[in-house]
């Protein structure tokens, strides 16, 4: 007897149907034989799965078995077969009713005492299963809230084995799984990351964030030790809009994919903050390995990457971001296969201005050499530097900062000036492909930066005396967009362009 039984495997952050073909056999000697392009893991589930049947009461008869998984053409790793491999077993040997659990998708990982564990990538199994139609999905319990944020599919969480062949056998009954109400988390954000009334001075730096968080630019501070770089890098969560629904989607595929979601958890809310150590390398940072995985970039999708002491990370770590910075996307190409990650990131960067940190300090002099400076520098690319919008200097806090009393700009008025931004940029992108200003280009940029004869005159010089490149003169013409919309102003004026240029502190410098 054949049975076939739905299921899927992950491939990048999608995933496609595998159909699992059961043939158990009377006739000849007892075998099991696994053929499709089985991987490791794959074809140790025979095991679990057979110690799982035995432990669960469930006997069957001796045969000879094969199993296929379709399509044949294509490598199927992880442990997710386990429980589309019981069922077919089961189904063939007829201990299931016939035509049990037909027109629905299986996912799970089995113990050897037949209990479910939860398994890696189930949200992109879920969007597959509504997609091919099914009448229910079978995942494990901890995976269900997961599953269970595409709608318009049942979703059934199972603790065993045993409870899935009751429910089949229609024994037993199950609720579908319901999702987990929307949070709002941005008070606990702001308690876990703190706010930016708690920074003293700083201002020009938490006008900086402002019109980064407002545009989706990328930020480099520059300044010396303890001048707040990474306190203020780490409040950026604090002042960014909330993930529409298809973003939270995206984000939550790539975490789901990547294994890191906690048992139980749902669609992610919050835009993920993500900050590697410098000693990480280009593959951690891209991502790849032999079971290929998210790096930290896309990891950082539609959030926050910050690299502090940038300088410090290997030059040719900091040279792959170029590509996915431009892109919104890095592809990860091998003898075998190809994948394509998203990686929309917001890149925030800290660095030192010298070796020894103090060359822009008026209370400790630098020590370095101007070799040694140039040298330092040198670690940081034109190129990549030119994919940096803002470069921003960030001085040490005087005295009289640190100890005064004035309450400073709130995280919650911030968001509120970002949030009323991003929405006159959605406005105004609607059924286009940029979703802010940081990605315009071309006509796009020609007809939303248009300028009067006055910005003309102004960006003009501006470009001839700091010796700007068409990218640095591009990012300055995106700038001054997001400061207009921050004043709610339809047109980019002479004022909004002399903000966006001194927001550019690495082009005045002499060349």
């Amino acid at each position: 007897m054949i049975t076939k039984v739905a299921c899927g495997a992950v491939y990048g952050v999608d995933a496609f149907r595998v159909d699992l073909e059961v043939d158990y056999a009377r006739a000849g000697l007892p075998a099991f034989t696994m053929v499709g392009l089985a991987e490791g893991a794959v074809r140790e589930s025979r095991d679990r799965v057979f110690a799982a049947l035995r432990n669960g009461n469930f006997r069957l008869p001796p045969a000879r078995i094969t199993v296929n998984l379709a399509p044949a053409d294509r490598k199927k790793g992880g442990s997710s077969y386990d429980l589309p491999l019981a069922i077919g077993l089961l189904a063939s040997a007829g201990v299931l009713p016939q035509g049990a659990g037909e027109g629905c998708f299986f996912t799970g990982e089995l113990s050897l005492t037949g209990e479910l564990k939860a398994v890696a990538g189930v949200l992109p199994l879920a969007i597959l299963a509504r997609a091919e139609g099914a009448k229910a999905f079978f995942v494990p319990k901890d995976n269900a809230c997961e599953a269970a944020v595409v709608e318009g599919l049942p979703v059934y969480g199972l603790e065993s084995l045993g409870q899935a062949v009751a429910f089949l056998s229609e024994s037993m009954d199950l609720e579908p799984c319901c999702p987990l109400p929307p949070e709002n988390n941005g008070d606990a954000l702001g308690r876990v990351l703190g706010d930016f009334a708690d920074v003293k001075g700083q201002e020009h730096a938490k006008r900086a964030v402002e019109i980064a968080a407002a545009g989706g630019h990328n930020l480099l501070f520059l300044g010396p030790p303890g001048s707040g770089k990474t306190m203020l890098a780490q409040r950026m969560g604090t002042v960014l809009p909330p993930l529409s629904f298809e973003e939270a989607l995206e984000v939550t595929k790539i975490y789901s994919v990547a294994g890191l979601l906690t048992p139980g958890q749902g669609i992610i809310r919050e835009r993920p903050f993500r900050a590697p150590h410098h000693t990480i390398s280009e593959y951690g940072m891209v991502g790849g390995g032999q079971i290929p995985r998210p790096g930290e970039l896309s990891l950082a999708h539609r959030g926050v990457l910050f690299l502090d002491e940038l300088l410090e990370f290997r030059k040719q770590t900091l040279e792959v971001l170029r590509q996915p910075l431009e892109n919104g996307a890095i592809t990860i190409a091998r003898a075998a296969h190809t994948l394509t990650y998203p990686a929309r990131v917001m890149l925030i960067a800290a660095m030192n201005p010298c070796p020894c940190g103090y060359l822009t300090d008026t209370r400790k002099a630098c020590t370095c050499s101007r070799a040694e400076i140039q040298r330092y520098r040198s670690r940081l690319s034109g190129p990549l530097l030119d994919r940096i919008d803002l470069h921003v200097e960030v001085p040490a806090v005087p005295y009289k900062d640190l100890r005064s009393d004035k309450p400073g700009l709130s995280s919650a008025d911030m968001r509120a000036h970002v949030q009323a931004a991003r929405e006159r940029q959605r406005e105004r992108f609607a059924g286009n492909r940029s979703r802010c200003n940081a990605d315009l280009s071309g006509r796009e940029l020609e007809r939303h930066c248009r300028l009067d004869s006055d910005g003309h005159a102004f960006l003009g010089e501006a470009v001839k005396v700091l010796h700007l490149s068409a990218r640095a003169y591009t990012r300055i013409l995106r700038i001054a967009r997001t400061i207009a919309d921050l004043e709610g102003a339809p047109d980019i004026t002479t004022p909004h362009l002399a903000e966006a240029v001194n927001c550019r502190a690495l082009d005045r410098e002499a060349p």
